[in-house]
C-alpha cells in the first residue's frame, strides 16, 4: 500500500510514454508503397551513373527532381532482365508514355523555398549531404505522410522527438540554419520563406 502511488504514477509514464512515442506516430502517418521497386544501388554503384544523370537541371539552374519516364527510356526502351518490376517500367510507363507517380520524399512545406542549384552548382555540396546514401540503397521505402499536414515524414525525420541521428535524416528549418552557420552564409527569413 504504501508504494501504491508511486507504482501507479510509474505505470501512468510507461502509458503515456508507449502511446506518445510508439503507437501516436504510427496513427499519425499514412504508407504508401512506391509503384514499383526501384534500386538506386544497381543504377549509381553498379553502373557508375552520377545522380546528376538522372536528377537534372533546367537551363535556368531550377532543379526537375525526379526523372521524367523519357529519362527512363533511353536504356529501357525494352525490358532489361526479367523482374516484374522492370515490365512494369517498361509496359505500364515507358510504352505508354506516361509519367511514374513516384512519391516524393523530400517535398518541402509551401511556405519554405529550396535551390538545389545554390547549394549542389554554387556551394558544391554533394548531394548524399543533404539525402544521405541513395546510392547504396537496393530498394525504395515506403512514403509515409502526415495524416494533417500531408507533409512527407522526412521533412520531420523519422524519430518522433525530431533528434536525427544522421544529418540527412531530417529536413527541418534548425538543420539549415546550421548548416549555413558553418558554411558562414548569413541570409535572411525571406531567402527560404516565401
Amino acid at each position: 500500500m504504501k508504494y501504491r502511488g508511486t507504482l501507479l504514477t510509474l505505470a501512468g509514464v510507461l502509458a503515456g510514454g508507449t502511446i506518445g512515442w510508439v503507437i501516436f506516430p504510427f496513427m499519425l502517418y499514412s504508407s504508401s508503397p512506391q509503384p514499383f521497386k526501384f534500386s538506386h544501388k544497381v543504377h549509381a554503384t553498379e553502373q557508375g551513373m552520377a545522380c546528376e544523370q538522372c536528377h537534372v537541371f533546367n537551363s535556368d539552374g531550377r532543379f526537375l527532381g525526379i526523372p521524367a519516364s523519357a529519362a527512363c527510356a533511353e536504356c529501357h526502351f525494352t525490358t532489361i532482365g526479367s523482374t516484374k518490376d522492370e515490365a512494369t517500367l517498361v509496359e505500364e510507363y515507358i510504352g505508354k508514355g506516361r509519367e511514374i507517380p513516384w512519391h516524393v520524399y523530400s517535398r518541402l512545406p509551401d511556405n519554405a523555398y529550396f535551390s538545389h542549384a545554390a547549394h549542389v552548382k554554387e556551394a558544391g555540396l554533394a548531394c548524399e549531404e543533404c539525402h544521405g546514401p541513395h546510392a547504396s540503397c537496393d530498394s525504395l521505402r515506403a512514403f509515409e505522410a502526415n495524416r494533417i499536414t500531408g507533409e512527407s515524414r522526412d521533412v520531420w525525420g523519422k524519430n518522433i522527438s525530431g533528434i536525427p541521428s544522421q544529418t540527412w535524416e531530417t529536413m527541418k528549418m534548425d538543420r539549415c540554419v546550421r548548416c549555413h552557420a558553418d558554411h558562414n552564409h548569413a541570409g535572411g527569413c525571406v531567402e527560404c520563406h516565401k
